[in-house]
């Protein structure tokens, strides 16, 4: 069982400050989260936390996101899962939204292109300290070892879809249940006590209550501007994609650019690559880049409004509709998460896509470190160097990720000055 129990204030406050702190994308954040909230402060336990991890993995959307959710759910149920999601997307959607302004109004700002430059070789080194993190947490034995190597080269090598690579890690464990499971560790004690929330009728109030929120601004927009402006296609858009993003970000982008640039006409694709690297160097969610995108369709197409507040709805629309699913998601699944935890097979399958997830993300570190090492051909030192020093930091140091992101946005800024 969790070891302690927070009060609401205690959680509040470490929800915003996880809002604020939370870089790294995915990997870095469900680090961060199993840190503060497994190994610190002790909130919730290990295998709690790992079936949570598991179960999110599987479900359309970002899954920290999900994760925060379900955390906060854990420890104050509905209102804690509402601020955990909220804080953990908040502060990064303002800080977006300032940054694309600064984008679309001033273009490449040199000084912001500095501290850019330190921030996302220390984004590298933050995503590969936290697949050593999770994957020294998941991979217990040789079969989850042997899992996560063949995710690793199945995506890296051969361009396997990610969903593929899940749906098979989770058949490998259900029907090889018992090499699978072998070492990893019982589960703890699984609380029975009488659940009053996991009755039909609360499954269909939230079911309601959250399609009504989450369909409303889309109905807004389509009477107030019209079914074909930007606004209300923009809605419509993210909310298909909210139903199919498995696999993190890095899955969905590719589609989500693809038709916001070629068929949609939002943004170019210029543009799209520099809202990605906004997106990498902000706190929350990697898959706010969408935030981005709906803020240049609608500065790009205003219609009858200003840019400035065509944009604005149209990051807040893109938005609302990328993340109120995640709590329809948890908010309809938490409550039989616990009683899912003495399936064996379940489990098993569920450990085996996490096997198999440690390997895609170690995917994304080669990529991304690829990405930054080498510019033009040519490897570049101090990208290197910054990289090496902040994983340094946070692996032996104990440096916290905040203050990795903060030195090595200011050694970019010193960087371009010695340039």
């Amino acid at each position: 069982m969790d070891q302690t129990a927070p009060t609401f204030s205690e959680s509040f406050r470490f929800w915003l400050k996880l809002g604020f702190i939370s870089f790294g994308g995915p990997a870095g954040q469900i680090a961060v989260m199993h840190t503060e909230l497994v190994e610190r402060k002790k909130w919730i336990a290990e295998d709690r936390f790992l079936h949570a991890l598991n179960f999110c993995m599987l479900l359309p959307g970002p899954e920290a996101t999900q994760l925060a959710i379900y955390c906060g759910w854990s420890l104050h149920r509905m209102w804690g899962g509402i601020v955990a999601g909220v804080l953990f997307v908040l502060p990064a959607a303002f800080l977006l939204w300032g940054l694309s302004y600064v984008y679309v109004v001033f273009g490449h700002v040199p000084w912001i292109v500095a501290v850019f430059y330190g921030l996302k070789p220390a984004v590298t080194a933050i995503v590969a300290a936290a697949v050593i993190r999770i994957g020294r947490k998941s991979l217990k034995n040789w079969m989850l070892w042997l899992i996560a190597s063949a995710a690793f080269i199945s995506i890296y090598f051969f361009h396997v879809p990610f969903p593929l690579i899940v749906v098979g890690a989770g058949l490998v464990g259900w029907f090889g249940r018992r090499p699978v499971a072998a070492d990893a560790g019982a589960p703890t004690e699984v609380r029975r006590e009488p659940d009053p929330t996991t009755t039909w009728r609360r499954a269909l109030k939230v079911t309601t209550v959250c399609l009504g929120l989450w369909f409303a601004p889309i109905l807004v927009a389509g009477l107030s501007w019209g079914w074909t402006g930007t606004l209300a296609q923009e809605g419509i858009f993210f909310s298909k994609a909210a139903m199919v993003t498995f696999g993190g970000a890095y899955a969905v982008l590719p589609y989500v650019g693809q038709q916001a640039v070629e068929t949609y006409g939002w943004l170019t694709a210029p543009q799209m690559l520099d809202g990605l690297g906004l997106a990498e160097t902000t706190p929350g969610p990697l898959i706010m880049v969408v935030q981005f995108v709906g803020f240049l369709g609608g500065w790009n197409h205003p219609g009858t409004l200003s840019p400035l507040v065509a944009a604005t709805l149209g990051a807040a629309i893109t938005t609302w509709t990328t993340f109120v699913p995640c709590f329809l998601w948890i908010f309809l699944g938490a409550p039989h998460l616990e009683r899912l935890r003495s399936i064996v097979r379940l489990n098993a399958a569920l450990s085996a896509v996490t096997a198999a997830v440690v390997g895609v993300v170690l995917n994304l570190a080669v990529w991304f470190g690829l990405q930054t090492f080498w510019v033009h051909g040519q490897l570049d030192p101090f990208a290197v160097g910054v990289a090496a020093a902040a994983f340094i930091a946070m692996q032996w140091l104990k440096a916290s990720v905040v203050t990795v992101v903060l030195v090595s946005g200011l050694l970019g800024l010193a960087w371009s000055f010695v340039g």
